[in-house]
């Protein structure tokens, strides 16, 4: 169990420096592979616009089959990173009957661009434009995560109405994380959105060559837009369903 450290007196630039000093000032390189948990009865209840008749319905049939969880994969080293959804199952009950829609998300540092492959809605997009990170508020928590000191930060997506707590890495100066979650000054190894709707943890860290991971050339097919496009393509579809009173998530990745 994480265990829950004592608030920070000093600047974080301080914290940071102090950190960077003493492992030698090397920027790591590595492999994340995160477990990514929703909790339907937590997703349901954090939409203020679904009915609470609808909730208690859902959290009845949901029951203890609540939790789905899966894995995921971070790249990662000081010019770039790129997460994608892994096909290792989590227990041997999961099996894909279909496959799974793209989803890669990669961040170029040195050109400060995002490249992302998504498929959503029932097409493929291209999303491609200035990498921009969230707009978050860094708070003075630390705890353990998988070894590493981190740092808590919020932020409130307003478009799919998600409050996100992330924890990232002070000894890891890369502004990536899992998902499109990044843009804090170190990597983020620990997502929790809408008190526990959606978690997403490590389970394994490598510190570790991953040029050729990185340098994979993948093949992307889809719509080219931007990420105004792509928000907008969000918000429209999530006001649909808020004026039906339905929760959008089947529709879109929470």
């Amino acid at each position: 169990m994480n265990t829950l450290l004592q608030p920070i007196k000093f600047g974080l630039l301080a914290l940071i420096s102090f950190i960077l000093l003493t492992s030698g000032g090397e920027i790591p390189t590595g492999y994340i592979k995160y477990k990514r948990t929703q909790n339907w009865t937590k997703m349901y209840a954090s939409l203020d616009f679904v009915s609470e008749q609808q909730k208690e319905k859902d959290a009845y049939v949901w029951g203890k089959r609540s939790e789905w969880s899966s894995y995921c994969e971070l790249y990662f080293d000081a010019k770039k990173s790129i997460y994608v959804d892994s096909d290792e199952p989590v227990d041997a009950s999961q099996t894909w009957s279909y496959q799974k829609p793209a989803y890669v998300i990669t961040r170029d540092f040195e050109k400060r661009r995002r490249l992302d492959h998504i498929e959503t809605l029932g097409k493929t997009y291209i999303v491609e434009d200035t990498l921009l990170g969230q707009n978050w508020k860094i708070l003075n928590n630390l705890k353990e995560v998988a070894g590493h000191i981190c740092m808590s930060a919020v932020w409130y997506d307003s478009i799919k109405y998600q409050r996100v707590e992330a924890w990232f890495a002070l000894d890891i100066p890369i502004a990536s994380g899992p998902e499109m979650f990044g843009g804090l000054p170190g990597l983020i190894l620990e997502i929790n959105i809408n008190n526990g709707a959606l978690v997403i943890e490590p389970v394994v860290i490598e510190m570790k060559n991953v040029a050729e991971e990185l340098n994979k050339v993948r093949k992307m097919k889809g719509k080219k837009i931007n990420a105004s496009q792509y928000n907008t393509l969000m918000s429209k579809y999530i006001q649909e369903r808020k004026k039906l009173e339905e929760p959008y998530f089947w529709g879109l990745r929470y």
